[in-house]
């Protein structure tokens, strides 16, 4: 179902930027289930080029079970901008969740105005793609956006309609990066340093995928994937900070 979002989003990151692959661990590039009834593979993808230091993306197939694309792409560190966030997950026609975003490392006002508030008029092109539903695992106020897609459409829609939304956004995130200031004191770039490892931690001990990954693949590789993968610079509860 995802799988013209996935290429549209490889096909501009190979036009666009001088990628080099970026190592995943090995065994988490991909992998096979045949739990229950219905086959379900997952393969991801990680690149790297001078402005952004990582280019994550995952496919799950499970045939009319499940579909999902998720991808995170991470600024270098001499960039404040924000992440580059997608979700997309289908189980079966009636159950559909989109999420877009730009995801803020900072609340600070004057952030959210430089970076956040360019996106409002393309926002209101698709306020039918904003239903304003409740977050269950994240704080919508923290690594979220107020002009997020975030919808719970039907497969027509998907298709007809937020395909256009997702190229939309995509575009204006590259504008973003290309109008951005390069940042060359330390101390600013260890403060984005610590933002995006904070997003991995805060990301980690929430994302309700985890459960996802290990009903399909077992518990173990779910944990490593986790957190050798997706969120690299997470630490595992109960695990302390100084042994990574």
């Amino acid at each position: 179902m995802y799988k013209p979002f996935l290429e549209y989003l490889e096909k501009e990151l190979f036009s666009k930027f001088d990628l080099r692959s970026r190592p995943i661990p090995a065994g988490l590039e991909a992998n096979v289930s045949n739990r229950g009834k219905n086959k379900a593979t997952i393969q991801s993808w990680c690149y790297e080029c001078a402005e952004l230091r990582k280019i994550r993306y995952t496919y799950i197939d499970a045939g009319a079970t499940a579909q999902v694309f998720n991808s995170v792409i991470y600024p270098s560190y001499h960039y404040d901008i924000p992440l580059l966030g997608i979700d997309l997950l289908s189980f079966g026609e009636k159950k559909i969740l989109i999420v877009l975003d730009f995801q803020p490392l900072f609340q600070e006002e004057s952030y959210l105005t430089k970076y956040i508030e360019p996106m409002r008029w393309k926002r209101e092109e698709y306020n039918d793609l904003a239903q304003n539903l409740e977050m269950r695992f994240y704080d919508a106020n923290q690594y979220f956006s107020k002009y997020l897609l975030f919808a719970r459409p039907d497969a027509e829609t998907v298709k007809n309609r937020f395909f256009q939304a997702y190229k939309d956004y995509i575009s204006l995130y590259w504008e973003m990066l290309e109008k951005a200031k390069i940042i060359q004191t330390k101390g600013e770039i260890q403060k984005i340093v610590k933002a995006q490892k904070d997003y991995d931690q805060y990301s980690a001990e929430r994302d309700p995928a985890s459960g996802l990954f290990s009903s399909y693949f077992g518990h173990e590789w779910s944990e490593k994937f986790l957190y050798e993968f997706l969120f690299e610079d997470a630490v595992p509860l109960g695990v302390p900070t100084s042994t990574r």
